[in-house]
């Protein structure tokens, strides 16, 4: 389906950074993370540079040292300057379904043993992060999405978000000992 798309890649950035709004409430997110020295590990199956540009429009800046982004990449197309027409295309992170199983990111922090493995907090809304979601400690699942069908099919806890708000607010509640994920987590009656 993207290599349909000819238009040069920085008009492309362009574009999306005109027309996407990120959620304001992430912004909240990332400062208190960042002052509280939690790390931000976005899993996507978009484009890296896509990511980057639409954070630092939204930040004003470039993402701090704390935020990790693991997605998927954009290449050169048959020699050409990305930013020609037709000169990109897109470079899966894996040979997975959805070019990116975020469960191999999360796989190797879950194994550790518990005096070792971090709290493992995980977003997401569609079909791409059901690789992830039975990785995690909690799952924030977007409601209204299919993630959250997903989760009550399969029996797998989770607590739904409509912003990032919940998600701070939960993080902070988690971190101050407040509660644990276990406590905020819906089990689904199929569970």
């Amino acid at each position: 389906m993207l290599d349909s798309i000819k238009t040069p890649f920085n008009e492309c950035i362009e574009i999306l950074k005109k027309n996407m709004k990120l959620d304001p409430y992430f912004q909240k997110f990332y400062y208190w993370a960042k002052e509280n020295n939690v790390p931000i590990v976005i899993l996507s199956g978009g484009m890296r540079p896509v990511i980057l540009a639409l954070l630092e429009e939204f930040l004003g800046h470039k993402i701090d040292s704390h935020v990790y982004v693991v997605s998927n990449q954009v290449v050169s197309r048959d020699g050409k300057d990305i930013n020609s027409e037709g000169g990109w295309k897109i470079e899966f992170h894996d040979e997975s379904h959805f070019g990116h199983d975020k469960s191999l990111e999360i796989k190797p922090y879950a194994a550790l043993n518990d005096d070792e493995r971090p709290i493992l907090l995980y977003a997401g809304d569609g079909v791409s992060d059901l690789s992830a979601a039975a990785e995690t400690n909690l799952l924030f699942a977007k409601e209204g999405k299919d993630l959250v069908t997903f989760c009550e099919r399969r029996g797998i806890a989770y607590t739904t978000f409509q912003n990032w708000s919940t998600i701070l607010s939960t993080t902070q509640d988690i971190l101050s000992g407040k509660v644990t994920p276990s406590q905020v987590a819906i089990r689904p009656k199929s569970a």
